[in-house]
């Protein structure tokens, strides 16, 4: 009968330790539920930052990309323009000149004087001319 009794007391000591141990698992199965729930917390606002950032992005590109297309359309006619400025007049070589010297680094106050061209025309000319080397 005696090791009924101490055989009952080590199981109810060992179902007590076994609560115990049990008690303090659900207790840190709990802390880590929490410590993962603040860590994807973090990593949502993150997610929503990075998405907010890439939008704004996505949108400067867009209107860069806009922009470059509305450059290239105005671009575009000006050689065209320049060859029916410079077939305005073919007895002068004025144009010819002004290319040539723009070629060389001259401003358009020297166009203006050296060529005889007004300020716009000079303008236009140095303008073509970027245009090109930008191209090429």
């Amino acid at each position: 009968m005696i090791w009924i009794a101490l055989l009952a007391a080590a199981l109810a000591l060992a179902c007590t330790v076994l609560g115990v141990v049990c008690h303090r698992l659900a207790q840190r199965l709990r802390q880590e539920v929490a410590a993962q729930a603040e860590r994807d917390a973090v990593r949502d606002q993150k997610l929503k930052d990075l998405g907010r950032r890439l939008e704004t992005y996505l949108e400067g590109s867009v209107r860069v990309g806009e922009e470059l297309h509305e450059l290239r359309r105005v671009v575009a006619p000006l050689p065209d323009k320049l060859n029916q400025i410079e077939q305005r007049d073919p007895s002068s070589l004025s144009f010819s000149q002004a290319a040539r010297l723009v070629g060389l680094g001259a401003s358009v106050d020297d166009l203006t004087q050296s060529c005889g061209l007004t300020k716009a025309e000079a303008e236009l000319v140095s303008k073509l001319h970027q245009a090109r080397k930008d191209r090429g």
